[in-house]
């Protein structure tokens, strides 16, 4: 019993003081232990609430993460504040810390915070959500995870790509399904000079009210656009329902474009130029094929 009093008083000896009551072995451990219990709880308190609150309303899936976030952040700060309290820490030594954390932020953890509150105002703005699919810098994919600090993009690659906070809200972002998940197709198609350019058009406008992923709201387009330096160019532009049809449609566009003006003798040229000898030694012998470019 002695030997169990003396480890007793032994851990119950104060080792320091915060400003409060003194710190002891005991203290510290149940500090450890709150901190402990607090990071795993509030993760799945925020799992349990965001599948209760999905389950009974019809809120999106970015808004509930959101409200699940804030909430694993709440509790891990009040299980901090906890935990600090049981060892007697002040809130003015807190105060004290949080302005010596601010100093140190200001000098080496810019990127860190300006990543914290990057990913605090895309939660709240929500200028982009999950299963968007966005541009970043080159960087083209589907949103999979909106995080505290960084954002998980899906490419079609099928690889992932973390990208910063900041970045998504300090440079330029195309968000290809912000409002809408439509996309436009548009390409040149160039024909030969002499070329009958109302059957071109006709051509074309049949190809593309027969395919059925073109949209008839927006209406397809094709214009005549420029008399190029080897052809006589069109514009097709047309909407197709979403990104993921864009490109295919576009593969079948073209073949079908070939396929029709093969049927109908209309040339696609290839650049040409005409040379015009200025001079030429008497020596050199023309021959008919290299006078007419064979």
């Amino acid at each position: 019993m002695q030997i169990l009093n003396s480890i007793w008083d032994a851990l119950n000896a104060p080792l320091f003081s915060l400003g409060g009551d003194p710190v002891t072995v005991i203290s510290i451990l149940v500090l450890v232990a709150i901190v402990g219990v607090t990071f795993p709880l509030a993760g799945k308190l925020r799992n349990a609430f965001e599948r209760w609150l999905g389950s009974v309303s019809e809120i999106e899936e970015t808004n509930l993460h959101t409200i699940g976030a804030l909430i694993r952040y709440s509790v891990v700060f009040m299980g901090v504040y906890v935990g600090l309290r049981s060892v007697g820490f002040q809130l003015d030594s807190l105060l004290i810390v949080l302005g010596a954390i601010g100093v140190g932020i200001g000098f080496g953890l810019q990127n860190i915070a300006n990543n914290f509150i990057s990913g605090l105002i895309l939660m709240s703005e929500r200028p982009i959500k999950i299963g968007d699919i966005v541009d970043v810098g080159g960087i083209l994919g589907s949103v999979e995870r909106i995080g505290i600090r960084a954002t998980t993009l899906r490419r079609f690659d099928q690889t992932q790509s973390l990208v910063p906070n900041g970045d998504l809200i300090s440079n330029a972002v195309t968000n290809w399904t912000l409002d809408d998940r439509r996309v436009r197709v548009d390409f040149m198609v160039g024909v030969a000079y002499g070329s009958d350019v109302r059957l071109v058009e006709k051509l074309l406008r049949d190809l593309l009210e027969a395919d059925e992923r073109v949209l008839d709201e927006p209406a397809a387009r094709v214009m005549f656009v420029a008399f190029g330096e080897s052809s006589l160019d069109f514009r097709v532009l047309a909407y197709v329902p979403d990104l993921a049809d864009r490109l295919t449609t576009l593969s079948d566009l073209h073949f079908a474009i070939d396929e029709m003006f093969r049927e109908h003798d209309v040339e696609i040229p290839f650049p040409q130029r005409d040379l015009h000898l200025r001079s030429i030694s008497p020596g050199v012998e023309l021959s008919h094929s290299a006078a007419n470019g064979n």
